[in-house]
């Protein structure tokens, strides 16, 4: 193999520092605009958008925890799902809900076609209190909002006392 020489050729424009940064703020922005449904903001100002290959992950959804003397109650918050998009399975000491959503979105015109589709999981695991009746684990979906009843032992139950609180002073 015979020795060469290679012309190299140099870019006088300046490498751009702020390239990654500004990539990820860009999908940062897209992603927000789409959970509320807004269109991208390559599309509101008509700029083209190039595409990218990422693993989409849905936010973890807003959860309540709350106990009083008879149960545990956990309710999260899952707009636009159905039951059917969600799973809740106990396993072991832990109590896991999964949740996949689609959505997709077509419109015609007599001068444009989009179609777009979305989708994209989540998955959240809790400890189980040692207190909870397992086998009457209950779960209820309405209106987007998902409610777990965890009840406790009766034995549970029975061991709670009410403790007098006085003033000091």
């Amino acid at each position: 193999m015979a020795n060469a020489p290679v012309e190299m050729k140099r870019s006088t424009a300046a490498p751009d520092p702020f390239r990654p940064f500004r990539t990820d703020m860009d999908r940062l922005f897209e992603r927000f605009a789409g959970s509320f449904g807004l269109p991208s903001f390559a599309r509101m100002f008509d700029l083209p958008s190039l595409p990218f290959e990422s693993s989409v992950t849905l936010p973890t959804p807003a959860v309540d925890i709350a106990e009083d003397a008879g149960s545990y109650k956990i309710t999260a918050e899952l707009p636009g799902m159905s039951e059917n998009d969600v799973e809740v399975t106990m396993s072991g000491d832990r109590l896991i809900l999964k949740g996949e959503k689609k959505q997709e979105m077509e419109k015609k015109d007599a001068n444009f076609y989009l179609s777009e589709r979305a989708w994209g999981s989540f998955q959240r695991s809790f400890a189980l209190p040692q207190d909870v009746d397992r086998e009457k684990i209950n779960a209820e979906f309405a209106k987007g909002v998902l409610t777990l009843t965890l009840p406790k032992t009766a034995q549970a139950q029975q061991q709670q006392k009410k403790i007098e609180v006085r003033s000091a002073g």
